[in-house]
């Protein structure tokens, strides 16, 4: 599964929700995360600007964004694997 991460530089809430990925890939969850930056497009940033960190999956169009614990996380994930 790809996902992608959108975030931005000097993101703390970005950066736990990385971690929050890696833990679950750690755990044996196959993906790949790619991580978008969204200052580097207008369009992105009219949609993420005020919800990053936001994951989206390449199976689905569903979005999980920012708060999210490592328990929704993986229910979110669940739900489009």
């Amino acid at each position: 599964m790809m996902l992608t991460l959108y975030t931005t530089l000097g993101c703390h809430l970005c950066e736990q929700a990385l971690g929050l990925l890696q833990q679950v890939q750690a755990q044996g969850r196959t993906m790949t995360i790619q991580e978008v930056e969204i200052s580097d497009s207008e369009h992105l940033m009219t949609l993420y600007g005020i919800r990053i960190p936001v994951i989206k999956t390449d199976r689905a169009e569903a979005e999980l964004g920012w708060p999210f614990d490592a328990h929704e996380l993986t229910q979110f994930l669940d739900s489009v694997d």
